[in-house]
């Protein structure tokens, strides 16, 4: 993982793959993403599988994370909801593909819920995070 903040994966732990045990954030501007889905700029929802969907919920957080003023190797924390778990575990290769796409090879700390719903019924993915900014210098 590159960034500015310490990932933790002790020894002790299962082998942290594709996520980080724990993040030491480096000083900065700690930036709340709101959950972010696969609605476009009108409030349509883009994609109809969970991969689509997935790229679009990762396209959205880029952008909110630009806004505030970071970037993908700011993230210290992501919560992923979505409603169907077996299905994402079934296309893990496909949402490695877009999860590098708009993140790269950066790892934070991660977790994956499986909800019965989100705000949108045609939802799959909704994705919340946080990242930190660091001062310049």
């Amino acid at each position: 993982m590159t960034g500015p903040h310490r990932i933790v994966n002790p020894e002790s732990l299962s082998p942290a793959v594709g996520f980080a045990h724990a993040v030491v954030a480096a000083p900065g501007r700690t930036v709340y993403l709101g959950g972010q889905t696969a609605h476009d700029g009108e409030g349509r929802l883009q994609g109809e599988t969970l991969v689509e969907q997935f790229d679009a919920t990762l396209a959205n957080l880029v952008r909110a994370l630009d806004a505030a003023g970071g970037r993908p190797e700011h993230l210290v924390s992501l919560h992923i909801f979505v409603t169907d778990a077996a299905a994402y575990r079934g296309s893990l290769q496909a949402i490695g593909g877009c999860y590098r796409r708009h993140l790269g090879r950066h790892f934070p700390a991660m977790a994956l819920f499986e909800v019965s719903g989100l705000f949108d019924p045609d939802a799959r993915v909704e994705v919340t995070g946080v990242a930190v900014v660091p001062d310049p210098g």
